[in-house]
């Protein structure tokens, strides 16, 4: 974008408020002066292009997210809120260790929720990006009509640089989509409900496929040598326990086929773990492996101290 050039004056700018207008009845007189305000975001166009799960190896993507403060904060949370949880699990059939884990990830249990302003970092990424604009357009169009439908404050909402918003930071289509109304209140309130974010986490897992009770991942030995595995981290779940065993992997599944290799590199070697369908399910929160396997172990060591408090 040009030094003297405001979004209010680009064409692609204009088209998107003609289709607003067009598509969502909103008016050319309540678009343009929102659009006439914003300022591109530097700092949101940087951090896109280098996100942790790209520029960080397993060993270290680990060490930021399963911590003994993380565990022990998320306890804190934990003792708070619990009925919560639970009666999102009893409903929704997620483990409670898993929306908890979800939440510690990615906002240290709502405490960091983001400091971007969620419509500038929107217009930023979807003009000015172009690698993913469309993507950014279409979440930018969901934030409008999420800001109307629950009366939200447009201007003054903050989030992260790519616009996920509240506890479980809920991209805009998935907000509209997938968050709920838990507390009653008439609004779904993913900043200042708990009962509202909890609930929204399960459901979003619900809806994407969650199978209540199944297995999530499983670790893996394999004696062939590293270079003739097949490294990809396909998410979604094709090979057979033969095309496993085929790769030199020996591990005793506890739930049928088909999985993901999830492979992960530590500081001298690899491991290696077998993704079942709920594995697939945690990495449509987050399109990556580290990711799940980060909320996985977090959830893993949440739910060893829960149970031991509660004896």
């Amino acid at each position: 974008m040009a030094a003297a050039e405001t979004y209010i004056e680009r064409d692609d700018v204009q088209q998107f408020i003609d289709r607003m207008v067009t598509d969502h009845q909103f008016t050319r007189a309540e678009l343009e002066p929102i659009f006439a305000a914003i300022e591109v975001q530097p700092k949101v166009l940087k951090s896109i292009k280098a996100p942790a799960e790209k520029k960080k190896q397993w060993h270290q993507y680990r060490a930021i997210f399963v911590t003994e403060r993380r565990i022990s904060e998320g306890i804190d949370y934990w003792d708070i809120h619990s009925e919560k949880f639970k009666a999102a699990e009893a409903e929704y059939g997620v483990p409670a260790e898993i929306i908890l884990a979800v939440m510690g990830v990615e906002t240290y249990y709502g405490r960091r929720t983001g400091r971007h302003p969620v419509l500038d970092s929107l217009v930023t990424l979807g003009f000015d990006y172009s690698k993913r604009g469309k993507f950014f357009r279409s979440e930018l169009k969901h934030f409008l009509l999420l800001c109307r439908e629950e009366g939200l404050p447009l201007k003054k909402l903050k989030g992260s640089y790519a616009g996920a918003m509240g506890k479980g930071q809920f991209i805009s289509s998935s907000y509209r989509h997938y968050a709920v109304d838990k507390d009653g209140d008439g609004r779904r309130d993913l900043w200042n409900s708990h009962d509202d974010a909890i609930a929204s986490i399960a459901n979003y897992f619900a809806k994407h496929g969650w199978r209540t009770g199944h297995p999530i991942t499983q670790e893996m030995k394999t004696t062939a040598a590293e270079d003739s595995i097949e490294h990809g981290n396909k998410l979604k779940p094709k090979f057979s326990m033969d095309e496993m065993m085929a790769q030199g992997f020996s591990v005793e599944a506890s739930q049928a086929g088909p999985y993901s290799l999830v492979s992960l590199q530590n500081k001298k070697a690899r491991e290696y773990w077998l993704g079942h369908h709920n594995f697939y399910v945690i990495t449509r929160y987050n399109h990556s492996a580290m990711y799940a396997m980060a909320v996985y172990q977090l959830s893993q060591e949440l739910k060893k101290r829960i149970d031991l408090n509660a004896k």
